[in-house]
């Protein structure tokens, strides 16, 4: 019996997916800045992608509040209001104490070991790669979130957590993934042992020390050209597709 083959994507589907990746990743590493503009016409060039494909990604993004699209003034990557940022660490303690009550206890050995291997990664990459340190920081809420197996508390942790590090970005002292590495054991230690008060305090403390590397000043622009930021982002996200493609 001939082996069926999988359908395919239409490819519209694929390049909003490619473009909103690229995007959005560079946003939590912080390459784009907030504030930043997002013109259509230079996104389209780089993926060579047309402006209708390009605006349906900024549009998944100004769901995410990662982007906000501005009337007769284009895209623009958010800029969070301080008064903004405080309810918006407030809710994602909330969540997060939430994900510590269903993990405490409940987290197989396969899972505490994924937890350790990623802040292991988190560790080797804070002395000499920033943008990695950043995202992998952000990555390990998500990768909590995850192990919840609740799709919503998932979706949820992923955007609010994003958007925290756009307000990082521009309110916060440099990172220091040092704190981050030693907050995110100590989480793991009281998820494995199930303790369940152990872990919400420390989830609380963690959070809290992010938010309290915040400042009320605004870090200057790089003034970067977009195009140029974006085709790293471009490249990683054709090679991930290749490995994927390779691997089917």
């Amino acid at each position: 019996m001939a082996k069926q083959s999988r359908p395919k994507k239409p490819a519209n589907t694929d390049r909003v997916g490619t473009i909103y990746r690229a995007l959005r990743r560079a946003i939590i590493e912080q390459a784009l800045e907030p504030g930043a503009k997002l013109p259509e016409d230079a996104i389209g060039e780089r993926f060579g992608a047309s402006r209708t494909i390009v605006r349906h990604a900024l549009g998944q993004l100004a769901a995410e509040g990662l982007v906000e699209l501005r009337r007769n003034k284009g895209a623009a990557v958010a800029t969070p209001s301080w008064d903004q940022a405080r309810d918006i660490f407030d809710v994602r303690i909330a969540m997060e104490r939430l994900v510590m009550q269903r993990l405490a206890g409940n987290l197989t050995r396969a899972q505490i070991d994924q937890l350790k291997a990623h802040v292991a990664e988190e560790e080797k990459a804070r002395s000499h790669d920033e943008t990695l340190s950043i995202r992998l920081a952000t990555e390990f809420h998500i990768v909590l979130a995850e192990m919840t197996g609740s799709a919503v508390l998932s979706r949820y942790v992923s955007e609010v957590s994003s958007r925290c590090g756009l307000i990082l970005a521009l309110y916060s002292r440099p990172h220091s993934s040092e704190c981050a590495v030693s907050e995110h054991r100590a989480i793991i230690d009281a998820l494995s042992k199930g303790d369940a008060a152990r872990a919400i305090a420390e989830m609380d403390r963690h959070l809290e020390a992010v938010a309290g590397r915040a400042l009320i000043v605004a870090r200057p622009n790089k003034g970067r050209d977009i195009k140029d930021i974006l085709a790293g982002y471009a490249k990683a996200d054709a090679d991930a597709d290749k490995r994927t493609g390779a691997r089917r």
